[in-house]
């Protein structure tokens, strides 16, 4: 399987390497798209496939086209691609609210499937939620699936409206649990302790907590619960977040991220 990928900045690359990482795919099955000649020369120094730089020269010979490009350069790239896509040709987009239909009407392509990765991806702790065009069959979904695992966990959504949220969920949410880390390290550092005293102290307080609820059956409110003493700290701690209605900003974040996500989808069709 010939795969081309349209793009060759963070998640470009990162798809590259994890499919070569993986065994998944070989260099000489590996082709990337990337429009600066400068970025195309230091593609080319890593030696993870075939650099081009023309559609011209690299279309026709893929059976999966992953775009990998920012949104709103999406215009021009279907405008330089409709003329070479091959009916049987799967396209597997990333472009934060694009729509399948979009991409479908653009390319006249009608095997799509859209994801929304998450930046943990480049270390192979992704989360990726992706739904596809009814073009595509089980085969292709399963085989495009065992990629997307390369990156970390995925899940199929029947519903491509579910791919906004996600990206409020996931796609985002690595930036909401760095704020709450950094201002547990800003706190920790009012405390007395250095910079690298609460950048230990939070960072492994967060990875000993993801690891025990991933271990056990327990919920977080369960969990909660066996921390929490009556009358202690963290008792004292939660009771000021209640009262702050922290919980309720969160949710509120998230909300106000979903949104966004569905207002960038109609800016893109």
């Amino acid at each position: 399987m010939k795969i081309l990928i349209i793009g060759g900045g963070n998640m470009g690359l990162t798809y590259a390497q994890s499919f070569l990482r993986s065994h998944i795919a070989t260099k000489e099955d590996m082709m990337i798209l990337e429009k600066s000649p400068e970025k195309a020369a230091e593609l080319a120094k890593r030696d993870i496939g075939t650099v081009y730089g023309r559609a011209e020269d690299c279309m026709l010979d893929s059976d999966l086209v992953i775009l990998a490009v920012k949104p709103q350069d999406c215009g021009a790239l279907f405008a330089s691609l409709q003329p070479l896509i091959d009916p049987q040709q799967v396209f597997l987009s990333i472009m934060a609210g694009v729509k399948i239909q979009t991409i479908q009407s653009a390319l006249g392509a009608g095997k799509v499937i859209r994801a929304m990765p998450n930046l943990p991806a480049q270390i192979g702790m992704g989360m990726t939620a992706f739904t596809s065009s009814d073009a595509v069959t089980r085969i292709e979904l399963v085989m495009v699936q065992n990629l997307l695992n390369t990156t970390g966990k995925t899940v199929y959504v029947e519903e491509e409206s579910a791919i906004d949220a996600a990206t409020a969920i996931s796609g985002s949410g690595p930036a909401y649990v760095w704020y709450f880390m950094k201002s547990m390290m800003d706190a920790a550092r009012g405390m007395g302790f250095s910079h690298s005293e609460a950048e230990l102290l939070v960072s492994q307080t967060f990875r000993g907590a993801i690891e025990l609820f991933n271990k056990t059956d327990f919920t977080c409110e369960e969990w909660i619960e066996k921390v929490c003493s009556k009358g202690g700290t963290t008792e004292a701690a939660l009771a000021s977040y209640r009262k702050d209605k922290v919980g309720d900003d969160i949710v509120s974040g998230a909300q106000a991220a979903f949104d966004r996500a569905v207002e960038l989808g109609k800016g893109q069709g």
